[in-house]
């Protein structure tokens, strides 16, 4: 059974910076296309950057520069690095692996207040 579990959301002003992690079991990131998605309120969710299994990573240009997709393949763990968080990055946050008819987490909170 696969489960992706998300953590590291929380609430900081504008300007601060949080690492979300999503740890996974049942399944291997380091073999599968993983991204992180986001919903903020009244938006349908969006990719925000994806980690391809042998590829480089993308990243929405909203956030280009400011955030950062990385894995541990020993812990089995994706990360997403936020650094200059705005307040429009507010979010539910979702990890996926395996694409968007793939296995998600049930996400964390960002919220960045101005």
């Amino acid at each position: 059974q696969v489960q992706l579990v998300e953590s590291g959301g929380d609430s900081v002003p504008a300007g601060g910076s949080l690492r979300l992690s999503c740890a996974a079991s049942g399944i291997l990131i380091s073999r599968n296309y993983a991204g992180w998605y986001r919903q903020r309120p009244g938006k349908k969710r969006e990719l925000v950057a994806s980690v391809p299994g042998g590829g480089s990573p993308n990243y929405v240009d909203s956030v280009k520069g400011r955030f950062t997709v990385s894995r541990d393949d020993a812990k089995n763990t994706l990360y997403l690095q936020m650094n200059s968080l705005k307040p429009e990055d507010t979010a539910v946050y979702h990890c996926n692996v395996g694409g968007p008819f793939g296995n998600w987490g049930r996400g964390t909170l960002v919220t960045a207040s101005s």
